[in-house]
């Protein structure tokens, strides 16, 4: 297969990043709100995240994934003989900018699109993707992605309430946490994380003893901290970010907190341990739906094959940015290389065993409803005994 990159400046977007998997540049399929859509040339489809900025490790895990799932379809000839041409787009972590791009994917006629990994962008591209019937599969996992009821809108991984409700189940019932102190930010991840964990710790029998919420751009968290040290926490419960929290996490230690820390998928990546510090790190509780990339054959495979495409190893985000490229091409397949809405069904309809659990889409968009428990030991997530 011929690699070719082309660079495409979406309305706003100061730093595109375009990558395009194609075995040919000419002939770009039309998509119709219909159903139905051209018959030759390359399947366009589109990955949207934030390519520069403070979350730009999501956007470039998802984009890693995505494109190895493309590789690994297009080296077996694509889909029906067609080629799959995937185009990567900076949101920049911006829901303006992300709106801008959505406009542009209509434009354009991309037929899908997968992303973006944060919440609050892929909320915000929601009504342009519903009113141009372009389906997308997102990373993000806050609730808010499910309450926006789009029927273009699927999760390739679980919600907030499903990683914190596992959480809550092991760090109050199994290990019997109770004064739990809490610290998160207000924004759409952060929130999202607040509540549900809040709900779930409640309906077990454990009232948070500190609750602090921060912004989304702090980096001083030495007040926050300072307050809930006083509470003499046995347990503290981080809602935010990779880089964020482990920026908290680092700030905790300095000030003398002892205690663990728990929290979901954002703490269980390489970015949380290296800017924590690998011993800061040490001991944090994590609920994900990925622990390891030795589970099973099937992730030894993924894994090897990201090693070798990028020299890195594979974490939680590509894995699932992976899964959901593939269902997007699967529905395409079994379809015949539908769009709009019938693409949006037969993505719904489709069955797959991918690396984070066995997705089974529900109306609201949600495949997955399991996550384990992984705790961070000299510096890497292991299954928690």
């Amino acid at each position: 297969m011929r690699t070719s990159t082309r660079t495409t400046r979406p309305v706003l977007l100061t730093v595109p990043v375009v990558l395009a998997l194609a075995a040919t540049a000419c002939g770009s399929p039309g998509s119709s709100k219909s159903g139905t859509s051209d018959t030759s040339g390359p399947v366009k489809i589109a990955v949207v995240d934030a390519q520069s900025g403070q979350l730009s490790s999501l956007g470039d895990w998802e984009a890693k994934g995505a494109k190895l799932a493309v590789q690994q379809w297009n080296d077996k000839g694509g889909i029906n003989g067609r080629k799959i041409e995937l185009t990567v787009f900076d949101d920049q972590g911006d829901p303006t900018t992300g709106t801008n791009i959505a406009r542009k994917l209509a434009s354009e006629h991309y037929i899908a699109m997968i992303g973006t990994s944060e919440s609050a962008v892929t909320v915000a591209m929601a009504p342009i993707l519903r009113q141009e019937k372009i389906p997308n599969i997102t990373s993000g996992q806050s609730t808010a992605l499910v309450d926006v009821k789009s029927p273009f809108l699927f999760l390739n991984g679980p919600t907030s309430t499903t990683y914190d409700s596992t959480l809550a189940d092991y760090v109050i019932k199994t290990k019997g946490y109770k004064n739990i102190a809490m610290i998160s930010n207000n924004g759409s991840y952060g929130k999202g994380e607040h509540d549900a964990f809040l709900a779930a710790a409640k309906e077990r029998g454990a009232t948070p003893v500190a609750d602090q919420v921060v912004t989304t751009d702090q980096k001083d968290f030495s007040a926050a901290l300072s307050s809930i040290r006083q509470k003499k926490p046995d347990l503290i419960f981080i809602g935010s970010e990779e880089v964020e929290a482990g920026l908290i996490v680092k700030q905790a230690r300095d000030l003398g907190i002892t205690a663990p820390f728990a929290g979901a998928a954002p703490q269980g990546t390489p970015v949380f341990v290296d800017t924590s510090g690998a011993g800061n790190a040490d001991g944090t509780i994590v609920s994900s739906p990925y622990l390891s990339n030795d589970t099973d054959a099937a992730s030894r495979s993924f894994a090897a094959a990201y090693k070798k495409a990028y020299g890195k190893e594979a974490e939680l985000h590509g894995a699932k940015s992976f899964d959901g490229t593939n269902i997007v091409l699967t529905a395409l397949k079994t379809s015949g290389v539908v769009s709009g809405e019938k693409l949006a069904e037969a993505i719904r309809a489709t069955k797959y065993h991918g690396l984070v659990g066995d997705f089974a889409f529900d109306e609201t968009g949600v495949g997955i409803f399991k996550t384990s428990i992984g705790v961070i030991k000299d510096g890497k997530l292991v299954a928690a005994q």
